[in-house]
């Protein structure tokens, strides 16, 4: 189901800033990620901003680079977020990152638990991250079959009562394994009722088998196949 997700100052933001502050120390010719500077997202739920910056290829496939993201991944998942999956390196180079778990994971804590977990980030985890280029904030552009699951599924809301629902392109916000970000202005009345409002909930019942196909076609599993 598409529900809202709104990022806040998170664990995968605080990860971000620790990679800018690796970047400032690292030796000359060393490669780390900066911030994407983005603030909120949604998979389509009520409302939500658009991302601003996505990921670029740092370098293409190897098994090195693979090993580098598994090391940071099993790091995270050993300290604080114990359901983060390995990113997916595609062939081109692109990564793709399973952020919505440390926002569950964060979610769970207190504020108390926040700031431990991000301490015992930052000794253990931070310099592994910087050297696998790994920025859990920053998603690689969406490929093209989620792009046409996500196009599939926007035609058929539109017939159903929802006219401005857009076609998703590559740069369009989702996360995997949630689909595609939306809109308040895509919904009735700027999404003042968000999934309450009847419409919506007919519209998505209606294509719940082509929303289930956008779905499924942003896993972390698919994203690995292209």
């Amino acid at each position: 189901m598409r529900t809202r997700w709104t990022k806040g100052m998170t664990l995968a933001v605080l990860i971000g800033a620790t990679l800018l502050l690796s970047a400032c120390s690292s030796p000359a010719g060393s490669t780390v990620p900066t911030l994407s500077g983005s603030t909120a997202t949604a998979d389509h739920g009520a409302s939500g901003t658009k991302q601003s910056g996505r990921q670029h290829p740092r370098v293409g496939y190897s098994s090195s680079r693979v090993a580098q993201l598994h090391a940071a991944a099993q790091c995270l998942r050993e300290h604080g977020v114990p359901d983060y999956q390995d990113p997916v390196l595609t062939a081109d180079g692109h990564v793709f990152t399973d952020a919505r778990s440390i926002q569950d994971a964060e979610a769970k804590m207190s504020s108390a638990q926040r700031t431990a977990a991000t301490a015992a980030f930052e000794q253990a985890c931070g310099h592994l991250f910087a050297v696998a280029g790994l920025q859990p904030d920053d998603e690689s552009p969406a490929p093209p079959k989620l792009v046409q699951a996500g196009v599939r599924a926007a035609q058929c809301l539109r017939a159903h009562g929802l006219p401005n629902y857009r076609d998703p392109t590559s740069e369009t916000p989702f996360t995997p394994g949630h689909g595609f970000g939306i809109s308040g202005d895509e919904l009735p009345n700027n999404g003042a009722l968000g999934k309450q409002d009847p419409t919506v909930k007919n519209a998505f019942t209606a294509c719940r088998s082509l929303l289930d196909a956008e779905i499924a076609a942003s896993t972390m599993s698919s994203l690995a196949h292209g």
